[in-house]
């Protein structure tokens, strides 16, 4: 049987260390965001752009991307964004594949056949992993990955529990390293010393 997998890319924060929304900074003369789902139509033709401002980006986006509006919860009414890990459950309840693959749209070396040759891994995933991702010294790299869709089983409890942090979260989760990553591959451009690194 044929793996269905469909790309969730989170555009929902605030850019607030960049001072501008770094979806739409050009890298080579092309948005960020646009780099990004360009290079996940490359990996599966069902991409969807989970943010708070559809309409910002719509005419930005590729025809065949499609948009799932991010809410804030009525428990975080106090905050601007319910945050990534937020994002991502909201996206994924929207999603019926067995394998997703999740990117941040700030990620400007995202490699299309790097992530064709992660997902080759995935038939190969233990069952009870919920997860193939990177890991960095701070931890897992949780934008730039695979999930199983019934992750979403462990990952609503959390979220209502209070739970807001990724590595929180899959500290608690069976999680199988994607080996031998090169670090530009995962390289997020978040502040004006991001920007200026790529650009020089």
């Amino acid at each position: 049987m044929t793996m269905e997998l469909t790309a969730l890319i989170l555009a929902g924060g605030q850019s607030s260390r960049m001072g501008r929304d770094k979806a739409l900074i050009p890298i080579e003369g092309t948005p960020l965001l646009l780099r990004v789902c360009e290079t996940a139509l490359q990996c599966t033709d069902r991409v969807r752009i989970i943010t708070a401002w559809p309409d910002r980006y719509r005419t930005l986006a590729p025809p065949k991307c499609q948009f799932i509006q991010e809410k804030a919860l009525v428990s975080d009414t106090g905050s601007k964004s319910p945050g990534p890990l937020v994002g991502f459950a909201q996206g994924l309840a929207c999603t019926q594949a067995d394998w997703v693959l999740l990117l941040a749209c700030d990620l400007p070396y995202l490699r299309a056949s790097l992530l064709q040759q992660w997902a080759q891994q995935l038939d190969q995933i233990p069952p009870d992993a919920i997860a193939l991702l990177p890991k960095h010294a701070k931890g897992w790299e949780p934008l730039c990955g695979f999930y199983r869709h019934h992750c979403l089983q462990s990952l609503e409890p959390f979220i209502q529990s209070g739970g807001r942090s990724f590595q929180a979260w899959l500290s608690q989760q069976t999680v199988i390293e994607i080996s031998d990553v090169d670090p530009k591959m995962l390289f997020n451009c978040n502040t004006p010393d991001d920007l200026q690194q790529l650009e020089t």
